[in-house]
Order: structure tokens, then C-alpha cells, then sequence
């Protein structure tokens, strides 16, 4: 039996190396590299402490790809499970082509983004198909992504509408996992359908919606190959990600300690994101 454990123990140990080449050793020399001034091939590094992060607080640039962080992040997940929540209750009911409904919403989770972006980028720009489609009515169309206010709420949209289908899954999972005797107890005492929703439905489908939250909130936050595609950051980085901005700072201005500094802040907010996330639906569970 000891054998068997010890052989066992080995089967993740490839998994284990890949965790560590792939993700723990790039993580730690990017710290390293966010205390010296580097432009990313050079042999030559110069330390410079903690100025790198210093100069986050007075980079205006890093401040609005933050704020348009938040945005991607928080509003698309909000979008998402709201989206991915309403189709899983119209779809878990049972009609005639409902599978291939589902087909449908989920098809844009399998696009990657990058296309995604690309596809949307036709549809929004200023000779696009919406302006044609509005010159159809008698509207003047408009350059949308060329006003950096509007254009950060299409990337939002965009990013929230391909993977809404994604939250719809996973809602879809939990409640084929309630029991129906639940609905049926509380239609004998006379709950009508928004208290059996309210008072059933919404807490057992804690565990599904912790997972649909974490996992984009923290796609959200990262976002970057639709906004590569759809506005390069653009105008003047109006909407730009954090992870758009540390590609900028390391390829095109050659910043690779600055960027470094980016990113390991980028990490610690979805880290700590993610840990408030997970602890706030773990205690809602606990209640139910």
C-alpha cells in the first residue's frame, strides 16, 4: 500500500513541474525585475529599489488603465451572470429547439477574443455595419470607438456578451442539480414562483455562482486581446487594460522593470479580488 501511495504521489509531479516552470519561476523574476530599471534585452540592469512603484502613483495613464480595469472586470462579470443567469432559467425549461438555443449563446465562448475583437471592430467602427444600419433609419452614425467613454463600454459589452454563455453553463449545471421536491414543498405551502426563486433557487445555486463570479472577474480583469483588437488602447490609452498597458511598457516603450511593476501589482489586486470573492460566497454557503 506504501508503494502504491508513492506511486500514485508521482503521477502529479509533471503537473507540478509545469506549475513551477511555467507560472511560480516567470512570477518570481518578474518581482526581481520590477526593482531595476531594464529595457528587456539589455545585459545591463540598474537597481532602483522601489521607484518603479513609486511611479505608478503619478502615471496617469497607469491610473485610467486601472479605472478601465474595473470596468472590464466588475461590469462584465456583473453582465455575465446576470446574462448567463436568465438564460439558464429560460433554457432549463424544456421546448421545442431549446439544445439548439443553447448551441447559440454558447458558440462565442469558442471564438478567441482576438477574433472576437476583430469581428466586433467591423461592426463598430466609423464606416461599420451599425452606422450602415443606422443610416437605414435616417441616424448619423459616429466613430464609436474613437470616443474613448463609449468605446470602453463596447469592449465591456463585447467581452460580457461572448462569455455569458460561458455563466450560462455552469447555472445551467447547478440548477439541474436541485431537487424538484424542493418546488413542490413550497408550492404546497403557496410560494408563488418569485419566492420559490428568492427562497430556493438563488441559495442553492451559491456554489455555481461563486465559480461564474471568480473565474470572470478574474477573465475581466486580465482582459486584453479584445482590447487589442477592437481599440489598441486607444485614443490616448482612454481604453486601455492593465495587461494592455504592461505589453505597451515593455515592447513599445521598453520599460521592462516599470512593466514588471504593472503586472505585480496587476497580480496582487486579482489575488486579493479573488480571496475576498471566494471567502464572502464560502460564508454564504455555510448559511444556507
Amino acid at each position: 500500500m506504501k508503494k502504491r501511495k508513492i506511486q500514485m504521489n508521482l503521477l502529479y509531479l509533471p503537473a507540478l513541474a509545469i506549475v513551477l516552470i511555467f507560472v511560480l519561476y516567470p512570477l518570481i523574476r518578474s518581482v526581481r525585475t520590477s526593482f531595476y530599471n531594464w529595457n528587456g534585452y539589455s545585459p545591463k540592469m540598474v537597481f532602483v529599489g522601489f521607484d518603479n512603484y513609486k511611479n505608478l502613483l503619478t502615471d496617469a495613464n497607469f491610473r485610467r488603465s486601472f479605472l478601465n480595469t474595473l470596468l472590464y472586470g466588475f461590469g462584465s462579470t456583473i453582465l455575465q451572470n446576470l446574462l448567463g443567469l436568465g438564460l439558464a432559467l429560460f433554457l432549463n425549461t424544456k421546448f421545442k429547439g431549446h439544445k439548439a438555443v443553447r448551441t447559440i449563446v454558447y458558440l462565442p465562448v469558442m471564438i478567441s477574443g482576438l477574433i472576437m475583437g476583430y469581428i466586433m471592430y467591423f461592426v463598430v467602427r466609423n464606416q461599420g455595419a451599425l452606422n450602415e444600419i443606422l443610416s437605414w433609419v435616417g441616424i448619423t452614425g459616429m466613430d464609436w470607438m474613437g470616443d474613448g467613454n463609449v468605446g470602453r463600454w463596447i469592449i465591456t459589452f463585447v467581452n460580457s456578451w461572448q462569455f455569458c454563455g460561458f455563466c450560462m453553463v455552469i447555472y445551467m449545471a447547478g440548477l439541474q442539480g436541485i431537487s424538484q421536491q424542493y418546488y413542490e414543498a413550497a408550492a404546497i405551502d403557496g410560494a408563488n414562483s418569485w419566492k420559490s426563486f428568492r427562497y430556493i433557487t438563488l441559495p442553492l445555486l451559491i456554489p455555481a455562482m461563486s465559480s461564474a463570479v471568480v473565474i470572470n472577474l478574474i477573465g475581466g480583469l486580465k482582459l486584453y486581446d479584445v482590447v487589442v483588437s477592437l481599440s489598441n488602447g486607444g485614443p490616448n490609452y482612454m481604453t486601455s487594460s492593465l495587461s494592455y498597458y504592461i505589453n505597451n511598457r515593455y515592447l513599445q516603450a521598453e520599460q521592462a522593470g516599470y512593466s514588471s511593476a504593472v503586472g505585480v501589482v496587476m497580480f496582487l489586486f486579482i489575488m486579493l479580488c479573488s480571496l475576498i470573492l471566494n471567502g464572502y460566497f464560502r460564508n454564504k454557503e455555510v448559511e444556507i
